[in-house]
């Protein structure tokens, strides 16, 4: 048996990605390794929603080949996508597999596995070059460097769903179940459409076989991601709406938890809202035998500029965020946690803008903020706009530097609220140095990290009582009998 290790870079939807090509692996015999030097075959998932996440995976890639020589590279995810090219030429990469071929990654990977003189018996499409269906970006599929490194990508996006694996907990305690791939916004800052595609759905009936799979394993809590998640449906022959398949896991399945991920805003409409009122209020622990929604939503932000966010081609403006918002409150409880993602220094940004977009966040009840400075993508409008109306380096660095103030102080009077009240959470699988100390990691309903004064199985849904923060701002607590 080969070991394989997996480093994963980027979002929920690209780690549901490298789990999925994990799970294949594993059941055809292959084990997983914990480092990479171990490994007789490292496959990196990468990002490349910005020039750091390029930068980050292919400093991994070096780091790998120096510390395993003999092992095999497999990179695969966005920037496998975007820039084959240049990561095919790595030292120690033996294949590139771009998100439009990752449901064939494992048989790719599985047959780089073999030793010489028994090949694999591969899928069909890795048999031979690609016929007229597939559109290669350039003559890839062939040997692509001095190495015999293989590229395997084009822009038709046929093979970028891995539905089969089963989504079980495990490594994760509260997997991501990816049902949507790609995105058709066209916002102006990303890369995301050529490096997945277009907006696709899993079926239905995938989708509802997945969680019922999951809760026969013992599943407590699945987490529903894509890249645009409340997209989905759109494609489909029925055009369905998400909030229908959202209805039908919580009515249908004995899920205990769903979770849902980032979600647009203007995606919130009033029955996916309605769901918060009606399924967000029951405890996990409870015996009742419906499902619960998880009291959190993420709602990607990007800036509280009106200017801005029409220079972003962003499908909504500061006043229909903030309505969205309150509904969501309204429909969830004072114990919605409410998350966004915030970007400085998009090109032409004034102090004035940024002044927005600080008022702005003030002014609204966030739990945490994900931030990002600004990143030029080829092939992007804001690679244009950057090189028209730069914001110098020193002035987004400032304004990051505000942000993650803003953000601390909203974070830590958000889980303060808690302190001496009960909350409904799950353990996780906690780290050694941790349960050495006898504590358990655990995330509670409304997607606040909790340390638990006592020791406790991964995957256990409980009650706590929240005793106060850690030095780091972590909620912690003990377990409610």
């Amino acid at each position: 048996m080969a070991g394989f290790h997996i480093e994963h870079f980027g979002c929920r939807a690209a780690r549901a990605d490298g789990e999925a090509i994990a799970a294949s692996l594993l059941a055809w015999g292959q084990h997983c390794v914990p480092q990479s030097p171990d490994a007789d075959v490292v496959i990196v998932n990468t990002c490349s929603v910005t020039a750091e996440a390029d930068r980050a995976a292919r400093a991994f890639i070096r780091r790998a080949h120096r510390r395993n020589p003999e092992a095999k590279i497999v990179v695969t995810g966005c920037y496998a996508q975007r820039a084959p090219q240049e990561l095919v030429q790595m030292s120690g990469v033996s294949a590139v597999v771009g998100n439009s071929h990752k449901a064939l990654a494992p048989e790719i990977i599985l047959d780089l596995t073999q030793p010489p003189g028994e090949p694999a018996q591969p899928h069909a499409e890795l048999a031979q070059p690609p016929a007229a269906d597939i559109i290669p970006v350039s003559s890839l599929l062939a040997p692509s460097s001095e190495s015999g490194a293989r590229v395997w990508v084009d822009d038709r996006f046929a093979h970028s769903f891995l539905e089969e694996a089963q989504i079980v907990p495990g490594a994760q305690t509260r997997p991501n179940l990816k049902i949507q791939e790609g995105c058709t916004n066209r916002c102006a800052f990303c890369v995301i459409p050529q490096t997945r595609g277009s907006s696709r759905s899993l079926p239905r009936a995938a989708v509802l076989r997945h969680v019922e799979d999951f809760v026969a394993a013992g599943g407590n809590e699945l987490v529903l991601s894509g890249i645009n998640l409340g997209s989905w449906g759109r494609d489909l022959p029925e055009r369905s709406s998400f909030a229908s398949l959202v209805r039908e896991i919580l009515e249908r399945t004995r899920l205990p938890r769903l979770r849902l991920s980032s979600i647009e805003p203007m995606d919130w409409d009033d029955e996916l809202i309605g769901l918060m009122s009606e399924f967000a209020a029951a405890p996990l622990s409870s015996s009742r035998p419906r499902s619960h929604l998880a009291r959190h939503a993420h709602l990607p932000l990007q800036s509280g500029s009106d200017a801005i966010l029409r220079r972003m081609h962003r499908r909504y403006r500061p006043w229909h965020y903030a309505e969205k918002v309150a509904a969501l409150q309204r429909a969830a409880g004072p114990e919605l946690t409410l998350g966004a993602d915030v970007m400085a220094g998009f090109p032409g940004e004034t102090d004035a803008e940024f002044g927005e977009t600080l008022a702005f966040i003030r002014a609204l009840p966030f739990g945490y903020l994900h931030l990002f400075p600004f990143s030029p993508r080829p092939g992007t409008r804001g690679f244009t706009l950057h090189a028209e109306r730069p914001v110098p380096a020193a002035a987004v660095d400032e304004r990051m530097a505000e942000l993650r103030a803003l953000a601390a102080e909203k974070t830590r009077t958000h889980r303060s609220r808690f302190i001496v009240q009960e909350l409904e959470a799950i353990t996780l699988n906690t780290p050694m140095a941790l349960a050495a100390q006898g504590k358990t990691s655990a995330l509670t309903d409304n997607f606040l990290p909790l340390e638990i004064h006592s020791r406790l199985d991964a995957n256990r849904p409980l009650r706590v009582r929240i005793t106060g923060l850690d030095p780091e701002g972590d909620l912690v607590g003990c377990a409610v009998a």
